[in-house]
């Protein structure tokens, strides 16, 4: 079992910077990639970012440029550097973690306003 906790959400103004947190535990040494959804109230849950173990990322066009995702050496703490952020990336963001199976994250809220 994989356990995610997101934290670093919070409300910042259109061209604001965020990072977001995702800490996780559990059979770690299992997680072969761990990656950023979000879900803005009336959309669908949408892709934002991935990150395998050998470093691979992948990035939503919407994000892309602006967004970077990355995890510390021990691979149990990822992140998500925001910036240039827009009204439309307000959402909550769900950290995830891939292993035999998809663990998911409690959401952190991050609003983007002025």
């Amino acid at each position: 079992q994989v356990h995610v906790v997101e934290s670093g959400g919070g409300l910042v103004q259109p061209g604001g910077s965020l990072r977001l947190s995702c800490a996780a535990s559990g059979a770690i040494s299992s997680i072969n990639s761990m990656g950023w959804y979000r879900k803005a109230p009336g959309k669908e849950r949408e892709f934002v970012a991935t990150i395998t173990t050998s470093g691979t990322t992948n990035y939503a066009e919407s994000v892309k440029g602006r967004f970077a995702i990355s995890r510390d050496g021990g691979h149990n703490t990822m992140y998500l550097q925001m910036n240039s952020l827009k009204p439309e990336d307000t959402a909550v963001y769900y950290c995830t973690a891939v292993s035999n199976q998809l663990f998911w994250g409690q959401g952190t809220q991050v609003t983007v306003s002025s």
